[in-house]
């Protein structure tokens, strides 16, 4: 596993430097059948992160890749499930706040994920039996597990305030994430919100910055996955909206994910 995720890590990287170099000199955008926009960057992110895990010899199920019908994915026992570029709208919208997700998934469940930050230089990285990591700086880094257990900071971080903070989407603030808060406003005084674009929601989790995460509103398994085996590997969960005992799944016949919260300590 370790091998595995060292060749993921190092793809993300090198995904995320041919995405900046193409944020800071300009990009075509067109839009996918569901409306949706597409960049140069995405396409190229995925070109490269697809040739590092071909050599894994596991299969690949990317946002921008061929998607397989259920009756041969339902076969794979081990795969990869990548976002090449998480956030193109803010991608578009140059704030930043997009990254690269890429997770390891056994029988459905997520159990390792790596996400990059390209326009900051930081890594994050979760692993079921290592626990979760995040990496300022990425110079000098040959991609390794213990390079990063002996150089990046073990997450979660402990919170230095009494505000319960909740995060939530730059561009999908739903009425069911609003009436939410509401409710939780009621075992909780002090509370702040604080939005986010791409994975970097899950992240906050992980990290401890949050939390909770409520998300009410569409996303696909490959925006979640490596977001979701960070934020388990610091310690906390996330589940189905409306099973709350019930963990995310992937490699779902409906790669639509349905409602689901990212907490650490209850709600």
């Amino acid at each position: 596993m370790e091998k595995l995720i060292q060749t993921a890590i190092i793809a993300a990287i090198e995904a995320g430097k041919a995405i900046i170099e193409i944020y800071n000199t300009g990009f075509d955008i067109e839009l996918k059948k569901d409306n949706s926009p597409l960049t140069t960057a995405d396409k190229k992110a995925h070109k490269i992160i697809s040739t590092y895990l071909k050599e894994t010899a596991f299969p690949i199920l990317s946002e921008e890749g061929k998607h397989l019908d259920y009756a041969e994915r339902k076969q794979w026992h081990q795969f990869w499930l990548v976002d090449p570029l998480d956030g193109t709208k803010e991608f578009i919208k140059k704030n930043g706040e997009f990254t690269v997700n890429i997770a390891f998934v056994e029988d459905g469940k997520t159990v390792a994920g790596v996400i990059y930050v390209p326009v900051t230089d930081i890594l994050y990285v979760g692993l079921k039996e290592e626990g979760a990591f995040k990496l300022a700086g990425t110079s000098g880094f040959d991609g390794s597990i213990e390079q990063l257990i002996n150089t990046a900071v073990k997450l979660p971080k402990n919170k230095t305030d009494n505000e319960y903070i909740v995060v939530a989407s730059r561009s999908h603030l739903s009425n069911e994430t609003s009436s939410f808060i509401e409710r939780i406003k009621k075992n909780h005084p002090y509370i702040k919100i604080v939005s986010k674009g791409s994975s970097l929601k899950l992240c906050l989790i992980a990290e401890g910055k949050a939390d909770v995460y409520p998300r009410f509103a569409p996303t696909m398994e490959w925006d979640t996955a490596a977001g979701h085996a960070i934020v388990n590997a610091s310690g906390g969960q996330v589940m189905l909206a409306e099973e709350e005992k019930t963990e995310l799944k992937y490699n779902k016949k409906n790669l639509l994910n349905p409602w689901f919260i990212a907490e650490r300590g209850g709600y």
